[in-house]
């Protein structure tokens, strides 16, 4: 056997032995976690159990079967970052990393099964995250709305939306029961942006059956080449291109929604001229630039850990846990700054792992080789 190829081996033994470690020390952690969490829910939620009566399988299958993926997805980077800092902590503590780098591997060399893991692990939050929780969360919201939140928004007010390019819809207010809407106004331009169309009615019914909205005290002005045309029907059916969800501020739910269909609510929300458009985009770039976070976290926690020194695991822990909350607040503060202020959304996700990608790269490059 020649000399490169048994280094080669005995590489592969290290990537084995470290990536081996730090998949089931995440999977632990994250185990135990739920075990606990779940524990905590049910002992908080029993009375609501018992009180609504809930059957046991949809308390198992339907409500916590599928509130443990929103949960891995949500604290995957911290306990990523806990996880890599113990079991690295501990093989320095043990003079292993020494060892590893007494037998000619670099320090570089080192971080690669940290890499792999770091991947495995983020593209599984890809997946979570961008098409089995929002499956997932549909069935958590139904078995939430039946047995906890039996009271259910029914009226609206001050909508205003716009329809399409064309087509700018104002109402006083909505009936979610009955599905009326009162004072509308329907606004309908050509494409000079010059006024075509103007629908007003007291009062418009949807009637299900027909597809029809039943108009009460109905004006219609159409303006053609400097010509106004005013018709007024007392009562009416009408098929205007409006639907009663378009009334429902908070119809559409994107915790519901893949990725694909997130992003094209987006780009009807954004030509409607809708106020929910920060908070969806801000969301989908979270579903997509989150994982990130994942990589970040393992080489900041290698390079903080993989030090001997002598408060041992519980100082890097304490090092490690006070980078991970002020991760933590640096993305609620960009989050609120999109929200309230003039960031866009994606700088607002971005930032963080930014900021802290730097951070990494530094503590990796000042570690001890």
């Amino acid at each position: 056997m020649s000399i490169r190829t048994r280094y080669w081996e005995q590489y592969k033994l290290i990537d084995g032995y470290i990536l081996k470690k730090y998949l089931k020390t995440f999977l632990l952690a994250m185990a135990l976690i739920i075990v606990i969490v779940i524990t905590f829910d049910i002992s908080e939620k029993l009375d609501d159990f018992l009180r609504n009566h809930a059957p046991l399988n949809k308390i198992i299958f339907q409500y916590y079967l599928n509130f443990i993926p929103g949960f891995i997805n949500l604290y995957s980077p911290l306990f990523i970052f806990i996880s890599v800092i113990f079991f690295t902590s501990k093989m320095a503590g043990n003079t292993e990393i020494i060892a590893i780098l007494g037998s000619g591997l670099s320090y570089r060399r080192l971080l690669q099964p940290y890499l792999h893991g770091s991947i495995i692990v983020a593209l599984i939050v890809i997946v979570l995250s961008n098409f089995v929780i929002p499956w997932s969360n549909k069935y958590l919201m139904d078995f939430e709305n039946t047995y906890f939140r039996t009271i259910k928004r029914s009226y609206y007010s001050g909508i205003h939306f716009r329809y399409d390019e064309h087509t700018l819809v104002y109402a006083s207010s909505y009936s979610v029961n009955e599905k009326w809407v009162s004072q509308l106004c329907m606004d309908e331009f050509d494409d000079n942006r010059a006024l075509k169309r103007r629908v007003v009615a007291d009062k418009i019914e949807y009637d299900s059956v027909s597809g029809m909205w039943k108009c009460h005290d109905y004006f219609e002005r159409t303006f053609d080449k400097g010509r106004e045309t005013l018709t007024h029907h007392q009562h009416i059916d009408k098929p205007l291109p409006v639907s009663p969800d378009d009334f429902r501020l908070s119809s559409k739910q994107i915790q519901v929604m893949n990725t694909p269909q997130l992003y094209s609510y987006i780009q009807q929300e954004r030509m409607r001229g809708s106020t929910t458009v920060v908070q969806s985009s801000i969301e989908l770039w979270q579903r997509i630039l989150n994982p990130l976070a994942i990589i970040v976290m393992t080489f900041i926690g290698v390079a903080v850990s993989s030090r001997k020194v002598r408060g041992g695991i519980g100082l890097h822990l304490a090092i490690g846990i006070t980078i991970a909350f002020a991760f933590i607040v640096f993305m609620k503060i960009t989050t609120v700054f999109a929200i309230n202020g003039n960031l866009p959304p994606f700088l607002a996700v971005m930032l963080p792992q930014l900021a802290f990608g730097i951070a990494a790269a530094y503590l990796v490059k000042i570690a001890p080789k």
